[in-house]
């Protein structure tokens, strides 16, 4: 779920009227037009998918600090109060200018149906397609936010590509909100962290290119590379819009936790699971490639010939959150010899009876809406729903192809289609669920049916490895499809640990009082207990 938009957005919501997404097919005959140009400053001719943003002046300066509106961006938590048009610009060149239709392809609606006002306008070149997954970065080229007043008739100003996002990145670059004692543990942190990346011949094979799977090892305060002690191992993987320069929060964190002996000993593994389609959980895939043949047996034992690593299923163990929840449980039961357990926290669904709140195997399934009518919702925040799948998957298509999580979804478990990209699973437009491609999904990555099916030959080797997570107050709902799968290990009479923490939303699961990681420090010692019993 995507994490880099909700959570700063959880300080405000609003009550916004909504509309339905809107294609060329069904906008008004007159079509508003925005010209765009390249400012001639700009060095270079560019491509991309280009976005122009608009939203109410008013409503901007009510969420800006000291009412300065420094960006006009998208918002899922009041998903109808930013309008946004799209079109591919496979071409331009400094001083140049396209024209977008911004009653084409937009969200929520065409803009000629926005109500007279004062408006703020921005146009953003997301130049390599990721807008979905990382929202502005590095690269992208933006307008100033520019004030518009809409009125029947009236004209619309030229928006001039006139900057780039500058590179905020980086491996070590900690968020605004990281606690003092954090920033103080990261010198230490970067000390004991090192670059484990390597060119995956696997993967390599199946693109035809060199393809690294890219990995950060930090090892505990004591390690000693020439003495004889071994560790345990943690494999830890990102959540969706994570990636290889976001783990250096969490680094700095367990680090300093380590140190502080509140936890355990241990080699912890950061492990990439992003790229251009969104993250690839790890599963050997037609459209993805083999990423978890390339950690299992690629990554891994490299890592293990030159780390004092404990090299076997009762040292080895998976933590994640979210997507990568999900993608701890897939290696879990997929690999259940490699890994000596999981501790997944609010995976992605793991029962595909509760696939956010579809049952993708119901007879005339549908993602938008239930048998009776009603729109199956996707995001609430203290009780109170805030955006539907229906809402949620129109936003990601007009913000462009890759990156968006339905699209990453499809992109990890369809089979590919004869134009080479994944098979969708559901229609955009109707909602209405392709039944061929959810078989293809429920023979090959739902876990809880894959588990069900193999419980006799995986039972040796996974039986008690399982722990899942997750607030009874989930944000995206997705203590539902826990429950699904705990109810199918419990007929098969296997052992595993569900817990589902009253209250908790996806984004608080981990705090307790005023430590935001107590959680993680409860997971650690009890991953040590399994690979150190008598300690």
């Amino acid at each position: 779920m995507n994490l880099r938009l909700l959570l700063p957005a959880l300080a405000l919501v609003a009550t916004c009227s909504g509309a339905p997404s809107s294609y060329a097919d069904d906008a008004p005959i007159a079509h508003r037009i925005v010209r765009v140009t390249l400012d001639g400053a700009v060095d270079h001719p560019t491509s991309g998918r280009l976005l122009v943003f608009a939203t109410l002046a008013s409503t901007a300066r009510q969420a800006a600090k000291d009412g300065k509106v420094t960006e006009v961006d998208m918002n899922p938590l009041m998903p109808s109060a930013v309008s946004i048009a799209a079109r591919e610009v496979a071409y331009i060149a400094p001083g140049t200018s396209v024209d977008v239709d911004v009653d084409g392809i937009t969200f929520p609606a065409a803009f000629s149906t926005l109500p007279p006002g004062d408006y703020l306008f921005q146009a953003v070149l997301d130049v390599d397609h990721s807008y979905n997954y990382t929202g502005r970065q590095a690269g992208d080229l933006i307008s100033q936010v520019v004030p518009v007043k809409m009125v029947p008739g009236g004209a619309i100003p030229t928006l001039k590509l006139t900057q780039g996002v500058p590179d905020k990145s980086g491996p070590w670059v900690l968020p605004p909100t990281a606690p003092q004692e954090v920033r103080e543990a990261l010198p230490e942190a970067q000390k004991h962290a090192a670059d484990e990346s390597m060119v995956s011949p696997a993967l390599s094979a199946f693109w035809g290119r060199p393809v690294s799977i890219r990995a950060r090892v930090l090892t505990p305060p004591g390690y000693d590379s020439k003495a004889s002690t071994r560790y345990p191992v943690v494999y830890y993987t990102h959540g969706f819009t994570g990636g290889y320069n976001r783990f250096g929060s969490t680094m700095a964190t367990v680090w300093n936790a380590m140190a502080r002996k509140q936890m355990p000993p241990m080699i912890w593994v950061f492990v990439d699971q992003s790229g251009p389609t969104g993250t690839n959980e790890f599963v050997d895939s037609v459209n993805n490639g083999p990423w978890g043949r390339a950690l299992t047996e690629e990554l891994i034992p490299s890592l293990e010939k030159r780390y004092r690593m404990d090299g076997k299923a009762s040292g080895r163990f998976l933590n994640g959150h979210s997507s990568g929840g999900w993608a701890t449980l897939w290696l879990q039961t997929r690999y259940p010899k490699i890994f000596g357990g999981t501790w997944s926290t609010s995976p992605d669904p793991s029962d595909f009876h509760d696939f956010t709140g579809a049952d993708l195997y119901a007879a005339n399934a549908n993602m938008y809406h239930h048998a009776d009518g009603s729109a199956i919702p996707l995001i609430r925040d203290k009780g109170k729903v805030i955006a539907t799948i229906e809402t949620f998957a129109k936003l990601e298509r007009v913000i462009g192809p890759y990156g968006g999580q339905f699209a990453s979804f499809e992109w990890v478990f369809s089979p590919r289609g004869t134009d080479g990209r994944p098979e969708p699973m559901f229609d955009r437009d109707t909602g209405n669920v392709n039944a061929d491609v959810v078989a293809y999904w429920h023979d090959n990555y739902d876990i809880a049916a894959r588990v069900q099916k193999n419980w006799p030959s995986l039972k040796p080797d996974l039986d008690g490895k399982i722990h899942l997570i997750v607030g009874t107050a989930d944000t995206f709902y997705l203590d539902g499809s826990a429950h699904k799968f705990q109810a199918v290990l419990d007929g098969l009479h296997a052992k595993s640990d569900f817990r589902y923490l009253e209250g908790k939303t996806h984004f608080d699961l981990y705090v307790e009082g005023d430590d935001r990681n107590a959680l993680m420090k409860k997971i650690s010692w009890e991953m040590y207990q399994v690979a150190r019993p008598k300690q």
